[in-house]
């Protein structure tokens, strides 16, 4: 047996583990002793990873929809077919009726060559992946206010923070070796707060909780600032040194009270007032925040109203604080820091800026696009008003993971062509013209973006099954077909050096740097050759820091008399996203009932309802069935559904209402009515009677 090093491919910690490999196969995981991030351990999830990539169930060979069904096909004609349909497309539409999602579990190296696909072969700039529906706010709302879009701290620095203030963010399910940490960090003396709608298992634990009402994080954030300023509880100091002026802020701060941001959030006046005091007299307060202020239509405001407070207090650029987005996937960073947004080449290179559309062109030999482009929900938009006509999906799933499931079929049914890269045949996959076998992360060499800016080296491992392919190798041989000639890359190295070159931000990085530290953490250059483990130490690269100042925003949709509940979503500890990778693992499997709707007792009781009973749950956008559980979790007046289950796919449910900034789908609320299902009465589960297309001859 051999172990392997590499990267958990779990949530964006980026924890280290070892493959043991035996006979071709990988055969179980341990951790990686010494591991700068996870320090010799694993979650639940990182031990269950090779029932993930377990090849029993993988596509093998290219497959082509005819009548309806698959047939197998060879690569030749896969490949032929999709340059043809994509040249069909664009000759008829213009070149922006083309567009490529890429994949926030992909390597760097894959990323990296889906953007270079789209611009320099498609010459499009139609590509995204789903850090649009997680973090995109984040990039938007941080790169307004300090410039850069990423953790601004490590890990490591929650071991010498004095505070840690985590808000829309449940840490120990999630991110699960950070949460940890958090709560070492706790039991040596550290303060912990945490700001949510719900008792999560950290909020349970904290310090402090304060359970606002879902989607008042701007009223709250408004608030605590509010009382600082009226205090004098600001870093004066630091805030002459490296902000601008703070006086619109100040300004439009005045007017509230802690009594009027109490009655907005349902706070008590003292524990704002508690809170507001410790976090700006705290020696060093580490800031973390996910999805729970992100996936709101107000999300870049929001993101920027937690900035706001971390640079009133100046708890910025010292090891131990920092304004710290939590990543949900494995390399969703990484997929950001490549150029997969419609907005920016690798490194956050503005793609509108004719300096550097004239700089890649020169390097990649070939014009670059001009024209702005869309994002996948725009893309989802464009395709059911006939502007979009063929898409490549690169190992995403977005008929489970995207907001209002039944437009996002309907559209991908409108589009000429679709064509998907896949481990296995997913609901997204089912739906396409073409499906082509892709290699797992055991079966190729590239690098991982952890939310911390941490590159870090994963390795082959065994051979991918049947004749299945590297990402960056499919779209190289696709580019060739369609007469570009610039992606004959031989190895991922060669990938990874000629993105380094393109982009300062990775210019001293190598393969062999990588390797010797356990990676390193951008910006990695002639100034910081060994990596960056924290920024803005001394400025920011917007110069002077910027607040702002910030309304609250309700959300788009509120209860009423036809829908009385206030909806949300969330994840369990033993499942990841869609559940394509976990729900393999029986022992994860076994561990959360599928198709739940929590609800709190006292609602239950004022209609009757017991636990497990049997309901429909029916928003605007469509209905589902599931089973009820009773939790003091949530508030009266709140229901939260987790995302991970076809059997209750509850973005049937959610609202695409939008973040006008970064096109953020509101996830995170909308309005619900539950009706209970007669007495005997099963849930009706939506993959039974789905029409799914079924392989001809394989």
């Amino acid at each position: 047996m051999q172990v392997i090093p590499s990267i958990c491919t779990f949530c964006g910690v980026g924890c280290g583990l070892g493959l043991r490999v035996e006979r071709g196969r990988v055969i179980g995981v341990e951790p990686q002793s010494g591991h700068p991030v996870s320090q010799g351990q694993l979650c639940a999830k990182g031990w269950s990873t090779s029932f993930a990539i377990d090849p029993g169930n993988r596509l093998t060979e290219p497959l082509i929809k005819e009548h309806g069904k698959f047939r197998k096909a060879s690569w030749e004609e896969a490949l032929q077919r999709i340059a043809s349909e994509f040249r069909a497309a664009q000759q008829a539409g213009g070149a922006d009726a083309v567009g490529v999602i890429s994949c926030a579990r992909a390597t760097n190296e894959d990323n990296y060559a889906a953007q270079k696909f789209a611009r320099a072969v498609l010459k499009t700039n139609n590509v995204d992946h789903c850090a649009r529906i997680c973090h995109s706010p984040s990039v938007t709302g941080l790169a307004r206010t300090l410039g850069s879009g990423a953790m601004s701290n490590s890990v490591a620095d929650i071991d010498q923070a004095e505070l840690i203030l985590v808000i829309g963010a449940d840490v120990t399910e999630n991110h699960a070796m950070i949460g940890a940490r958090m709560l070492r960090a706790q039991a040596r003396g550290a303060r912990l707060i945490v700001i949510d709608p719900r008792k999560t298992r950290l909020a349970r634990l904290a310090d402090i909780h304060l359970q606002l009402r879902l989607g008042s994080n701007i009223a709250l954030l408004n608030g605590l600032l509010q009382i600082i300023f009226k205090n004098g509880w600001e870093n004066a100091a630091f805030l002459a040194e490296r902000c601008e002026d703070i006086t619109p802020l100040r300004q439009h701060l005045a007017a509230i009270t802690p009594e009027q941001t109490s009655a907005a959030t349902g706070i008590p006046v003292a524990e704002l007032i508690r809170v507001a005091e410790l976090f700006s007299h705290s020696p060093a307060a580490f800031t973390a925040y996910g999805m729970g202020i992100t996936q709101f239509q107000s999300g870049t405001n929001n993101v920027m109203a937690v900035s706001n407070l971390v640079l009133a207090c100046g708890q910025i650029g010292r090891p131990g604080t920092g304004v710290n987005p939590l990543r949900g996937q494995n390399n969703v960073q990484g997929a950001c820091d490549m150029g997969c947004l419609p907005n920016v080449y690798p490194g956050y290179q503005k793609a509108d800026e004719p300096a550097v559309q004239e700089k890649f062109a020169a390097a990649w030999h070939t014009p670059m696009p001009v024209t702005p482009g869309l994002t996948s929900m725009g893309m989802t938009q464009a395709a059911l008003q006939g502007d979009l006509r063929a898409l490549m999906i690169i190992g995403e799933d977005p008929v489970v993971t995207d907001p209002d499931q039944h437009q996002v079929a309907r559209a991908y049914a409108a589009l000429d062509f679709l064509v998907a890269f896949e481990l296995t045949l997913t609901e997204t996959a089912k739906l396409a013209d073409v499906v082509l076998p892709a290699a797992a992360f055991v079966e190729k060499d590239g690098t991982f973006t952890n939310c911390e800016r941490r590159v870090q080296r994963i390795r082959k491992a065994v051979a991918a099954p049947g004749s299945a392919r590297i990402d960056w190798q499919i779209l190289g041989e696709l580019a060739a077909r369609m007469g570009y000639a610039g992606m004959a890359w031989d190895s991922a190295e060669a990938v990874f050096d000629e993105m380094a070159a393109l982009t300062p931000l990775f210019s001293a990085m190598s393969y062999a740097g990588l390797d010797k530290a356990h990676g390193l953490q951008w910006p990695c250059n002639a100034e910081h050759p060994q990596g960056s483990p924290v920024l803005h130490a001394q400025s920011f690269p917007l110069g002077r820091a910027r607040l702002f100042p910030l309304t609250q925003v309700e959300p788009a949709e509120g209860p009423d008399a036809g829908y009385p509940f206030v909806f949300t979503t969330h994840r369990f500890h033993f499942h990841y996203n869609c559940g394509s990778m976990t729900r393999k693992s029986p022992l994860l499997e076994r561990e959360t009932p599928a198709g739940l709707l929590l609800i709190n007792p006292q609602d239950a009781a004022k209609h009757g309802w017991h636990d497990l009973q049997a309901v429909c749950v029916r928003s605007r956008r469509g209905s589902l069935e599931v089973r009820l559980q009773l939790t003091d979790d949530l508030p009266p007046g709140t229901v939260a559904m987790p995302y991970h289950f076809l059997e209750a796919p509850c973005n049937r449910l959610t609202n695409d209402a939008m973040d006008p900034i970064s096109k953020m789908p509101e996830l995170k609320a909308c309005a619900v009515a539950i009706e209970p299902l007669a007495a005997g009465v099963v849930p009706h589960n939506p993959r039974d009677a789905r029409e799914v297309p079924v392989y001809a001859s394989l």
